[in-house]
């Protein structure tokens, strides 16, 4: 399937997807949306991983502003719950979805960068929230996802003052979970792939789905959730598969 706005490889059972829009910096306007979203309903069963990048030396600087248009308020509403509806998908389509940053990672672009599972910064990498300073407000899923991670009182700051954190200060934070040297990010991302997509698929799905969901839960729901996807993990074929064989490994 041919896209306008990203480039689609797939390789064994790891896919590729490139945002591609360097003139723009990879800034995210309805048609890039919309061939993300095409992308991710589309994947063949094979693709057990998907490595997310940006084409040129920025991720994605976020919403296109050059394609602003005044709407009405049920119209932004609808806008908006796009943007978590395609990002949903990401986060949890079941497939692990790895990110290689680099650059601008900002407002729509942090967004999207956060939706995925494991992210990798190289030391270009910064990250902002600038909507406060062009009179608008997040409405793509920043609010929960970016506040989750570093606190709603940081988010707070960075909306209010524009403030741009570099790659360590985001590895601090926790909006990346690797910084690597410049222009390292792709490989790394890659390395961290190919040994994602050894896992068992049914202990990646859990990994993404029932530790999301539980983080919003009550404790004892939490517990009570756990021990469901434990179950369902741990016996099937696979985990008693793979259990023997570490087993076996061990008496050798």
């Amino acid at each position: 399937m041919g896209f306008d706005n990203i480039k689609l490889t797939i390789d064994d059972n790891i896919a590729h997807l490139r945002l591609h829009r360097p003139d723009k910096r990879n800034a995210v306007n309805n048609g890039l949306l919309r061939d993300i979203e095409t992308c991710f309903d589309t994947l063949p069963e094979i693709v057990k991983v998907v490595v997310l990048s940006g084409e040129g030396p920025h991720f994605s600087a976020g919403l296109d502003l050059s394609e602003h248009q005044v709407r009405t308020p049920f119209e932004v509403l609808q806008h908006s719950q796009w943007w978590h509806r395609v990002f949903n998908k990401i986060q949890f389509g079941g497939r692990p979805v790895l990110a290689a940053l680099q650059g601008a990672v900002v407002g729509g672009g942090l967004e999207l960068a956060t939706s995925t599972h494991v992210r990798v910064a190289d030391r270009t990498t910064f990250y902002q929230l600038p909507e406060g300073q062009r009179g608008i407000f997040v409405g793509g899923g920043a609010s929960v996802r970016v506040s989750k991670i570093i606190g709603p009182d940081r988010m707070t700051e960075m909306m209010l003052t524009g403030r741009s954190y570099g790659a360590e200060d985001g590895l601090r934070l926790g909006l990346s979970h690797y910084v690597v040297d410049e222009g390292a990010a792709l490989a790394e991302a890659f390395r961290l792939a190919r040994q994602v997509a050894s896992n068992a698929p049914l202990s990646n799905w859990a990994s993404i789905n029932a530790v999301a969901n539980i983080g919003d839960m009550s404790m004892a729901n939490g517990f009570y959730t756990e021990s469901m996807a434990a179950a369902i993990a741990q016996s099937s074929d696979e985990a008693n598969r793979r259990m023997q064989e570490f087993l076996n490994r061990k008496k050798n």
